[in-house]
Protein backbone atom coordinates (compact mmCIF):
# COMPACT_ATOMS: atom_id res chain seq x y z
CA UNK A 1 0.00 0.00 0.00
CA UNK A 2 1.37 3.40 -0.97
CA UNK A 3 1.83 6.25 1.52
CA UNK A 4 0.88 8.70 -1.22
CA UNK A 5 -2.15 10.86 -0.44
CA UNK A 6 -4.50 11.01 -3.42
CA UNK A 7 -7.58 13.15 -4.00
CA UNK A 8 -9.82 10.40 -2.60
CA UNK A 9 -7.91 10.48 0.72
CA UNK A 10 -8.54 14.18 1.35
CA UNK A 11 -11.59 15.39 3.28
CA UNK A 12 -13.00 18.80 4.06
CA UNK A 13 -11.85 19.76 7.56
CA UNK A 14 -8.55 17.84 7.42
CA UNK A 15 -5.81 19.85 9.14
CA UNK A 16 -2.05 19.60 9.31
CA UNK A 17 0.35 21.71 11.34
CA UNK A 18 4.06 21.60 10.66
CA UNK A 19 7.36 23.24 10.05
CA UNK A 20 9.49 25.67 11.89
CA UNK A 21 11.76 28.31 10.46
CA UNK A 22 13.36 31.20 12.31
CA UNK A 23 13.75 34.34 10.22
CA UNK A 24 16.99 36.26 10.78
CA UNK A 25 17.86 39.87 10.04
CA UNK A 26 20.20 38.66 7.32
CA UNK A 27 17.43 36.52 5.76
CA UNK A 28 15.15 39.56 5.61
CA UNK A 29 17.72 41.87 4.08
CA UNK A 30 19.07 39.30 1.60
CA UNK A 31 15.62 38.40 0.27
CA UNK A 32 14.57 42.05 0.06
CA UNK A 33 17.71 43.18 -1.74
CA UNK A 34 17.02 40.58 -4.42
CA UNK A 35 13.22 40.73 -4.72
CA UNK A 36 11.62 43.61 -2.76
CA UNK A 37 14.23 46.35 -2.19
CA UNK A 38 12.22 48.72 -0.05
CA UNK A 39 13.91 50.47 2.90
CA UNK A 40 11.51 48.91 5.41
CA UNK A 41 13.05 45.54 4.46
CA UNK A 42 16.67 46.56 3.80
CA UNK A 43 17.59 49.54 6.03
CA UNK A 44 17.20 49.24 9.80
CA UNK A 45 17.55 53.00 10.32
CA UNK A 46 14.94 53.91 7.73
CA UNK A 47 12.65 51.12 8.92
CA UNK A 48 12.84 52.42 12.50
CA UNK A 49 11.33 55.72 11.29
CA UNK A 50 8.24 54.05 9.79
CA UNK A 51 4.98 53.05 11.45
CA UNK A 52 6.43 49.51 11.74
CA UNK A 53 9.14 50.79 14.06
CA UNK A 54 11.83 48.52 12.65
CA UNK A 55 12.93 46.06 10.01
CA UNK A 56 10.25 43.65 8.76
CA UNK A 57 10.26 40.82 6.24
CA UNK A 58 8.75 41.39 2.83
CA UNK A 59 5.34 39.78 2.58
CA UNK A 60 6.70 37.86 -0.41
CA UNK A 61 9.50 36.54 1.80
CA UNK A 62 6.98 35.40 4.39
CA UNK A 63 4.89 33.74 1.67
CA UNK A 64 7.97 32.00 0.25
CA UNK A 65 9.02 30.61 3.63
CA UNK A 66 5.49 29.33 4.34
CA UNK A 67 5.28 27.77 0.88
CA UNK A 68 8.58 25.98 1.47
CA UNK A 69 7.39 24.69 4.85
CA UNK A 70 4.19 23.41 3.23
CA UNK A 71 5.93 21.67 0.34
CA UNK A 72 8.61 20.12 2.55
CA UNK A 73 5.95 18.65 4.82
CA UNK A 74 3.31 17.62 2.29
CA UNK A 75 5.56 15.79 -0.14
CA UNK A 76 3.41 12.66 0.22
CA UNK A 77 0.50 14.32 -1.62
CA UNK A 78 -0.03 13.46 -5.30
CA UNK A 79 0.00 17.16 -6.17
CA UNK A 80 -0.14 17.91 -9.90
CA UNK A 81 -0.12 21.72 -9.89
CA UNK A 82 -1.91 24.75 -8.51
CA UNK A 83 -4.76 26.63 -10.15
CA UNK A 84 -3.89 29.77 -8.22
CA UNK A 85 -4.08 31.45 -4.86
CA UNK A 86 -7.00 33.42 -3.45
CA UNK A 87 -7.31 35.80 -0.52
CA UNK A 88 -3.61 36.36 0.18
CA UNK A 89 -3.35 38.41 3.37
CA UNK A 90 -0.33 39.71 5.23
CA UNK A 91 -1.82 39.89 8.69
CA UNK A 92 1.06 41.13 10.82
CA UNK A 93 4.72 41.87 10.21
CA UNK A 94 7.43 39.23 10.51
CA UNK A 95 10.47 40.56 12.34
CA UNK A 96 14.01 39.31 12.84
CA UNK A 97 13.96 36.39 15.27
CA UNK A 98 10.38 35.34 14.55
CA UNK A 99 9.87 31.60 14.13
CA UNK A 100 7.20 30.59 11.63
CA UNK A 101 5.03 27.48 11.58
CA UNK A 102 2.22 26.59 9.18
CA UNK A 103 -1.27 25.13 9.45
CA UNK A 104 -3.20 23.91 6.41
CA UNK A 105 -6.95 23.19 6.49
CA UNK A 106 -8.93 21.63 3.64
CA UNK A 107 -11.87 23.90 2.81
CA UNK A 108 -13.34 22.20 -0.25
CA UNK A 109 -12.83 19.25 -2.56
CA UNK A 110 -14.49 18.79 -5.93
CA UNK A 111 -14.26 16.81 -9.12
CA UNK A 112 -12.44 18.57 -11.92
CA UNK A 113 -14.77 19.28 -14.84
CA UNK A 114 -13.75 17.10 -17.76
CA UNK A 115 -10.57 15.95 -16.00
CA UNK A 116 -11.18 12.50 -14.52
CA UNK A 117 -7.53 12.02 -13.57
CA UNK A 118 -7.51 14.89 -11.04
CA UNK A 119 -9.62 16.52 -8.37
CA UNK A 120 -9.59 20.04 -6.96
CA UNK A 121 -8.58 20.72 -3.37
CA UNK A 122 -8.89 24.20 -1.87
CA UNK A 123 -6.93 24.72 1.35
CA UNK A 124 -6.35 27.64 3.68
CA UNK A 125 -2.72 28.03 4.68
CA UNK A 126 -2.07 30.12 7.78
CA UNK A 127 1.42 31.02 8.94
CA UNK A 128 1.97 31.72 12.64
CA UNK A 129 4.79 33.31 14.62
CA UNK A 130 6.24 31.87 17.81
CA UNK A 131 3.48 33.56 19.86
CA UNK A 132 0.75 31.76 17.91
CA UNK A 133 -0.25 34.95 16.11
CA UNK A 134 -1.30 34.61 12.47
CA UNK A 135 1.10 36.50 10.18
CA UNK A 136 -0.11 35.39 6.73
CA UNK A 137 -2.91 33.41 5.11
CA UNK A 138 -4.08 32.38 1.68
CA UNK A 139 -6.27 29.83 -0.04
CA UNK A 140 -4.33 27.45 -2.24
CA UNK A 141 -6.24 26.03 -5.22
CA UNK A 142 -4.65 22.64 -5.92
CA UNK A 143 -5.02 19.91 -8.50
CA UNK A 144 -4.42 16.45 -6.98
CA UNK A 145 -4.19 13.12 -8.81
CA UNK A 146 -6.95 10.60 -8.35
CA UNK A 147 -5.78 7.19 -7.14
CA UNK A 148 -7.39 5.02 -9.82
CA UNK A 149 -6.08 7.18 -12.62
CA UNK A 150 -2.46 6.73 -11.55
CA UNK A 151 -2.46 3.26 -10.03
CA UNK A 152 -4.52 1.59 -12.76
CA UNK A 153 -3.27 3.65 -15.65
CA UNK A 154 -6.87 4.34 -16.67
CA UNK A 155 -9.37 7.16 -16.49
CA UNK A 156 -11.94 7.18 -13.70
CA UNK A 157 -15.33 8.77 -13.75
CA UNK A 158 -15.68 11.94 -11.71
CA UNK A 159 -18.73 11.54 -9.52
Amino acid sequence: MSDTEYFEDISVGDRRSFGERTITRDDIVEFAREYDPQPIHTDEGAAAETMMGGLIASGWHTASVCMRLMIDNMSDRALVAARGIDELRWIRPVRPGDTLTVEVEVLETSAADGRNEIGYVDERLTGYNQDGEAVISWISLEMVSRRESLENGSETSAE
